[in-house]
């Protein structure tokens, strides 16, 4: 009896063999010419970086464009011996575009050259932007802006077979992100797939579970948004773009890191519309404010501002510079990054080695600026640089890494700064959290004992009732037994009942005392109890105020103070 055999089969499984051995070929010969190395067969094509080649020229020079950002062009090269290639990148150079160029196997080619065909069903972008239309935006303002709506929305985008599919999950999960004011989106793989969560009002929230085919898709899209490598999976990347939402650009921050099933992404939204917010509506008590507003007007020394990742540092530091811009001063800025763009203020970035805080605040004194800010001092040459600018005639506002105020100073003598020049620099030291804020659907409630057993032994609760009796927000002698606080009621709008965020702070100012501990001990804890002495209150008791007021919780305040 004769054999038979699968000739499909056999054919289908010899061409895979040769479609991975062409993959592994352009591989090595990547290297021969020092270019970089990219598959194409998972990755989705940019409409936008198509349009920019015409088709008879992308085919003659045997190149397409997959990518663009801005005006960086991602090229697909399949022989960069071809001669009409050279012509096209002159072409492209002429008309303002920098080159990021990948050999790519002849597959690759032709799959974005296939898409040339798909244009016309498709619409344009603007350039250099992730768009999202007001249709999406809204739908999702229609369902409500809640995760389950969220979840609805990237349901329906990822059972779509468009061409233009996974664009059309980012264009669904940013508008959430912007219906629901989250600032950062976290993608994180495991083993049946990513799972999405979004940091809503400081805290994190599971909304969604991506396969792991729409992951790695979606990993492909956003590193090609951002400008990241492609082909570099196994060490950390940072990238960002902007996304263009009805007309107003938002940039976004990009950070991915090398993970066991695969690559963890962050993405940072920097809505520009949380620095538009003046210094007085941040949340500082108005005895705190009266303090503020006299030191950030001085023509010198150095004001800092403290507390964890996130918890509003930067945003303060630039309300006070909106507040105190004017043109007769030339305010100068090196961050890292850049996040917020303000104008008529000169702002600059470091760059690895290349450019670093310390490098950038020699240049900046050469500048002639009246006003300098630094994003973070984070090592010892930055900060004596800082102190020396202070003392040479500018205003010098940053932020540090510390758990309190009082903090700060033997932060910055631990880095290496001379006691004496501190007390001849440093005016002022803020220290702040962030809460969220209580919906108007609050109910007032009386503490339990437990509570009540936890705090009311607290000097900073006393202090808090001090400022609520000057208010007249309570009578003299009240205890916490008289006292109501508030506590959320969910809504369908606000089903945590909580909305947006306000600050918690403590502004230590340097008196002559304070200068005088600095000079003999430099202990935070002596530093916090001078300042105590003098009045000031803390962020434990200026929380208290704000709870026993009704603008957010005790819980919150607890949580806050407590991380």
């Amino acid at each position: 009896m004769d054999s038979h055999f699968d000739d499909a089969s056999g054919n289908a499984k010899l061409a895979r063999v040769r479609e991975r051995e062409e993959e592994d070929v352009v591989q090595i010969l990547s290297e021969k010419y020092g270019m970089s190395y990219a598959d194409l067969s998972l990755m989705e094509i940019d409409n936008d970086a198509l349009r920019v080649i015409t088709e008879p020229s992308a085919r003659e020079a045997e190149a397409a464009a997959f990518a663009k950002t801005a005006k960086i062009l991602s090229l697909a090269i399949h022989n960069p011996n071809n001669q009409s290639l050279l012509g096209l990148r002159e072409d492209l150079a002429a008309r303002g575009f920098s080159l990021r160029e990948f050999l790519v196997s002849k597959k690759s080619l032709d799959k974005v050259l296939s898409r040339y065909a798909d244009l016309s069903l498709t619409s344009k972008s603007k350039a250099g932007a992730f768009v999202i239309s007001s249709e999406t935006l809204t739908n999702l303002e229609r369902d409500g802006a809640t995760l389950a709506a969220l979840k609805k929305g990237l349901d329906a985008a990822t059972e779509e077979h468009a061409l233009d599919r996974v664009s059309l999950i980012l264009e669904v999960l940013f508008a959430g992100v912007f219906a629901l004011r989250a600032s950062d989106i976290h993608l994180e793989p495991g083993e049946e797939g990513a799972l999405l969560r979004l940091r809503i009002d400081g805290l994190l929230s599971d909304a969604y579970q991506f396969d792991v085919a729409t992951y790695h898709q979606l990993n492909s899209r956003i590193k090609l948004l951002s400008g990241a490598k492609l082909n570099i999976t196994n060490r950390a990347q940072d990238g960002r773009f902007s996304i263009t939402k009805n007309d107003t650009q938002v940039e976004t921050r990009v950070s991915f890191i090398p993970g066991g099933h695969g690559e963890s992404i962050v993405l940072r939204i920097l809505d520009p519309e949380s620095t538009k917010a003046s210094y007085a509506e941040l949340g500082i008590h108005p005895k705190l404010l009266a303090r503020l507003e006299k030191e950030i007007r001085r023509p010198n020394g150095m004001l800092l501002t403290t507390g964890p990742t996130g918890s509003g540092k930067t945003t303060t530091l630039y309300s006070f510079l909106r507040e105190i811009h004017t043109p007769e001063i030339k305010i100068i800025t090196i961050e890292d990054p850049v996040e917020y763009h303000l104008d008529g203020i000169v702002q600059t970035q470091v760059e690895g080695d290349k450019y670093t805080f310390s490098e950038g605040l020699k240049s900046i004194v050469r500048q002639d600026p009246d006003i300098i800010m630094v994003g973070e001092i984070r090592d010892g040459e930055t900060a004596s640089l800082a102190i020396n600018a202070a003392l040479t005639g500018h205003l010098v506002l940053s932020t540090i890494h510390t758990n309190s105020a009082s903090g700060a100073i033997p932060r910055l003598i631990d880095m290496g700064v001379e006691p004496f020049l501190l007390v001849s620099t440093v005016r002022v030291i803020v220290g702040q959290r962030l809460v969220r804020r209580l919906c108007d659907s609050k109910e007032s409630y009386k503490v339990d004992a437990a509570t009540r057993a936890k705090i009311a032994g607290e000097d900073e609760f006393k202090a808090a009732f001090r400022a609520l009796e000057e208010e007249k927000l309570v009578k003299k002698g009240s205890t916490l037994d008289d006292l109501a606080f508030y506590r959320p009621v969910p809504t369908g709008e606000n089903p945590d009942g909580y909305k947006s965020r306000i600050g918690i702070h403590e502004v230590l100012a340097v008196s002559p005392a304070i200068r005088d501990i600095i000079l003999h001990s430099s202990t935070s804890d002596a530093i916090e109890a001078q300042a105590k002495k003098e009045g000031m209150l803390t962020m434990l008791e200026d929380g208290l105020y704000k709870a026993a007021r009704g603008i957010t919780s005790l819980e919150e305040v607890l949580r806050a103070i407590s991380e």
